[in-house]
């Protein structure tokens, strides 16, 4: 089965990615790395925003989180033209937006690891870092970047 009929069964459409709202590119190539810039989580069009720990449990977080996933595979199939040429999800950082009290971070990264495995399979289980902050931009409850290798240098037509 092929990353894109794994998508179909899943019911997703890839996205196109979000335009920068600020001084950066959505994602930058270097070899046969591709590094993704940060994606807010996003309900309804907009910045999805809340605090876990406050008004958002773990679940909502969650979902926030496989939101972000699916985003940042629309910004990857920009980026590389071709889902099937992700050799491997390198690594995610996770930085959700927690009161100081929150310690379930992890689990609400589960949300886009557990998507990318799924879409993936064994490539794409990942090194990951899922960090409590104490603000997001816009307020958004979670952000989410990513580094994947490629087969091919060469950047697509």
């Amino acid at each position: 089965m092929t990353v894109y009929d794994k998508l179909r069964e899943l019911g997703i459409t890839l996205p196109a990615p979000p335009a920068p709202a600020a001084a950066y590119v959505p994602f930058v190539r270097c070899d046969r790395l591709v590094f993704t810039s940060g994606h807010l989580a996003r309900k309804n069009g907009t910045p999805w925003v809340g605090q876990l720990g406050k008004d958002m449990t773990t679940s909502e977080g969650r979902q926030a989180a496989r939101g972000i996933a699916i985003e940042l595979l629309g910004t990857l199939h920009a980026a590389v033209g071709d889902l099937e040429q992700v050799k491997r999800i390198v690594k995610l950082t996770s930085f959700v937006n927690s009161t100081s009290e929150f310690t379930e971070h992890h689990l609400v990264t589960n949300g886009a690891s557990e998507l990318l495995a799924d879409v993936f399979g064994p490539r794409g289980m990942h090194a990951r870092s899922a960090v409590g902050v104490t603000q997001i931009p816009a307020g958004a409850c979670v952000e989410i970047e990513l580094i994947a290798k490629i087969a091919s240098a060469k950047p697509a037509a």
